[in-house]
């Protein structure tokens, strides 16, 4: 082999390495921050690198004052200091891991305490279960509101695989028939009338979401900063503290 010849072969080679390399990073970057993205085909038009970010605070829109409140399901004092928006999926395992890992001591150290409103926001975009599965719980929360966080718990405990069937109509009827205070036929009529008008509720939230760059689960605004993914618990203390002591000052 002549020496042009032995340099283009190390050329090749160490093209191919670059190559190699950077579908690794690719690969374990869209894992390492927790959150299912929509396709690329189907991602709202606004804030298309928003899935890449772990955090992005104070950015143009992004402020807790233009995430719609009112008539959405939430957990804690209606008049709590901060207010925490939280887009998530029934089926999807990093809302499962923040639901399990992280929201008890959330909800322990500051929604029990009165300083966190959590106001949960449908993004049902995981198939027909999710969709399911966010109609149902916009029913539970109209016809009764003091079984919805139950219901939740019951829903992420239960969790099964991706549009198994294991969030079907029936299957969720029967999963949550127990709960105590949660009127089944209630809920079976409620959701018979209204299911256009929940549905059209789902849609605007993830909608919603879109409008703020968030394009997958989970995602969160507290204050005027964005958390994308199932980040840890300090990431969450730290931006509700940040909002806590500036409404002191």
């Amino acid at each position: 082999m002549n020496d042009k010849s032995k340099t283009l072969t190390i050329a090749a080679a160490i093209v191919l390495a670059g190559l190699i390399i950077a579908s690794a990073v690719i690969f374990s970057s869209g894992k390492g921050i927790g959150i299912f993205n929509i396709p690329q085909a189907a991602q709202p038009s606004q804030g298309n690198n928003a899935a890449n970010n772990n955090q992005r605070s104070v950015q143009s829109n992004i402020d807790i004052r233009n995430v719609k409140i009112a008539g959405e399901p939430f957990i804690g004092n209606q008049n709590a200091p901060v207010t925490m928006a939280y887009w998530f999926d029934y089926q999807c395992p990093f809302c499962d891991r923040f639901e399990t890992q992280v929201l008890p001591t959330l909800i322990k150290n500051y929604v029990e305490t009165g300083k966190l409103k959590i106001v949960f926001k449908d993004f049902q975009f995981l198939g027909a279960d999710s969709n399911t599965a966010g109609l149902i719980g916009r029913a539970i929360w109209q016809a009764d509101p003091k079984a919805y966080f139950a219901w939740r718990e019951k829903m992420y405990e239960s969790q099964g695989s991706e549009n198994s069937d294991w969030a079907s109509q029936s299957n969720i009827f029967k999963l949550i028939e127990n709960i105590p205070g949660l009127n089944l036929n209630r809920i079976k009529a409620d959701l018979n009338q209204n299911q256009s008008t929940y549905q059209a509720e789902l849609d605007q939230d993830k909608t919603e979401a879109g409008s703020f760059g968030i394009q997958g689960t989970p995602g969160f605004i507290i204050g005027r900063q964005e958390i994308i993914g199932a980040q840890p618990l300090a990431v969450f203390e730290k931006a509700i503290n940040n909002v806590l002591s500036q409404n002191q000052k």
